[in-house]
């Protein structure tokens, strides 16, 4: 496959991926009575602001997309993002329809389009990044924490954790992760940010009600992140 046809696949994905939520019925979260044990509010899932990061994510892989078409479709350092970048858009569009219905098996889709937007992210060239590796690394630091998120919630609505264990486990597994992929690439901010981002969507969710120990793990794991930022910025 050439270069320019599989910057214009990963461009049709990104506007398909974007066009997914209009295509598809409204997701708002999965529905808690599709589990065993109906997950209303767990503890492990932000609050609802925090998912408006979509539109940014959406408007920010459209416009790197295009630009990658336009001025560095047969640039060969594009190249090594964009296959995987092309899979993980390619199970977001269909995601929607299978989550309203299916969590177990949404849970799993999200999980491989991590570890593909991951791929994607660490593959990226070091031109251009605003239009190149940042959107990437936005939409992969949200998926570690949705990723997150879901596997929680899944784990609570079966009984295999109670919500809450299953939100702390979560939450450390979320922060390991995270700390993990940001070592790999430790200039890039926009990954660790939307992570925070999340977190801080956590936090928010859990105070209300006092969950400490959330509100603590999401936090700590937060500022960890925002401590990884500051040192990679020192470094550039």
């Amino acid at each position: 496959m050439s270069d320019r046809t599989l910057a214009l696949l990963v461009l049709l994905a990104a506007l398909a991926f974007a066009a997914s939520p209009l295509i598809f019925p409204e997701f708002s979260g999965y529905d808690p009575e599709l589990f065993p044990i109906p997950q209303e509010d767990p503890p492990v899932q932000p609050a609802g602001w925090a998912f408006s990061i979509w539109g940014l994510i959406y408007a920010w892989l459209i416009l790197g997309a295009g630009f990658g078409l336009w001025k560095r479709a047969e640039d060969h350092s594009w190249r090594p993002m964009r296959l995987p970048l092309l899979v993980s858009l390619g199970i977001g569009f269909a995601w929607i329809p299978v989550a309203n219905s299916l969590p177990g098996l949404a849970t799993l889709m999200i999980l491989a389009m991590l570890a593909t937007a991951v791929a994607a992210m660490l593959r990226a060239g070091r031109r251009d990044l605003w239009l190149g590796s940042h959107p990437v690394a936005a939409y992969a630091g949200w998926l570690t924490a949705a990723s997150g998120a879901s596997v929680g919630i899944w784990l609570g609505g079966h009984g295999v954790l109670s919500p809450q264990v299953a939100a702390v486990l979560c939450l450390l597994g979320v922060g390991a992760v995270a700390l993990v992929v940001q070592s790999r690439r430790p200039e890039e901010w926009a990954y660790p940010a939307a992570v925070i981002w999340a977190l801080a969507g956590v936090v928010a969710a859990n105070v209300p009600g006092g969950n400490w120990p959330v509100v603590a793990i999401a936090g700590v794991a937060a500022a960890a992140l925002i401590s990884r930022i500051r040192a990679g910025g020192s470094r550039a």
